[in-house]
């Protein structure tokens, strides 16, 4: 008879199939999240009310026609270049940069006439740009 106490084995955890499932755990949430990139661009929305605001004494105003032709207040440019977009609102305002851009288009101008007036006036350091819309019209027999 063996009267010695038995030492008792310490119970052994296994940890690879927890690894193995931590991994695949890890593995699947890569390959199924989406990384989204939120637009840099801060653009301030429109605002529209009845009444008309006040018209500043000295303001840019850049129409853009259904033919993609540029008036900077008023006056047809020669061309429809953004050089000569550049250089009619270097010589309208000068140096003075605070002034908000208005842009009038065409419903029927083409997207890349309006995305050139923007480019050119944000080149030359303008900040505030508004474009311009109509009202809505909605039809009583809906």
């Amino acid at each position: 008879m063996n009267l010695r106490p038995r030492r008792s084995e310490e119970p052994e955890v296994n940890l690879t199939p927890l690894i193995d499932v931590v991994f695949l755990l890890l593995v699947f949430f890569m390959v199924s999240t989406t990384f989204v990139r939120e637009a840099d661009l801060e653009i301030l929305l429109p605002e529209a009310s009845l009444e008309g605001a006040p018209q500043e004494e000295h303001e840019l105003e850049i129409i853009v026609s259904a033919d993609g032709y540029y008036y900077v207040n008023g006056r047809e440019l020669v061309n429809n270049r953004p050089a000569t977009l550049d250089r009619a609102i270097q010589r309208l305002v000068g140096d003075e940069r605070a002034l908000a851009v208005t842009i009038r288009a065409d419903a029927n101008a083409s997207h890349q006439s309006v995305v050139t007036v923007m480019d050119v006036a944000g080149r030359l350091g303008f900040s505030q740009i508004k474009i311009v819309t109509a009202e809505l019209q909605q039809d009583d027999e809906q």
